[in-house]
């Protein structure tokens, strides 16, 4: 992969879902899908929004060691990013990637209680295509 940040960035934001993986309390991964980041600062920092109350937020307060990937099916190729997840809920970061139509998820808006902001920071990447694999870091 001649740059990645060219490579993953453009499947980032062309890919309408994200997987998210987490680790339980026994230590066994958990995989679950995302919508696309709502906001990234390259290859190295993803923004996702979600509930408060999710399972998967529990999670990453026990343990921030997370990954994300994205697969893009078109071209049988995909990307997983290694790093740890902080969970934000200060109003600022939840400004931040607000969106529109969000009241259909959080009902008492941006301030809702039940409303929170996943940052995702990668420090290495494996990218898969053309039946080749190649791990990366990220800096």
């Amino acid at each position: 992969m001649r740059d990645p940040e060219k490579t993953v960035g453009g499947m980032a934001d062309k890919l309408k879902i994200a997987f998210l993986g987490s680790v339980d309390a026994e230590g066994f991964p958990n995989v679950k899908a995302m919508l696309q980041p709502r906001r990234r600062e390259g290859i190295r920092e993803f923004w996702f929004s979600t509930n408060t109350s999710s399972m998967r937020v529990g999670q990453f307060m026990e343990n921030p060691k997370a990954c994300v990937y994205f697969c893009d099916q078109r071209f049988f190729r995909g990307v997983m990013l290694r790093g740890t997840i902080e969970v934000l809920t200060d109003e600022a970061s939840k400004q931040l990637i607000w969106c529109e139509g969000d009241e259909q998820y959080y009902s008492k808006g941006v301030t809702d209680p039940d409303y929170c902001v996943l940052r995702f920071t990668a420090h290495s990447g494996r990218y898969y295509s053309n039946f080749k694999s190649e791990t990366f870091d990220i800096k």
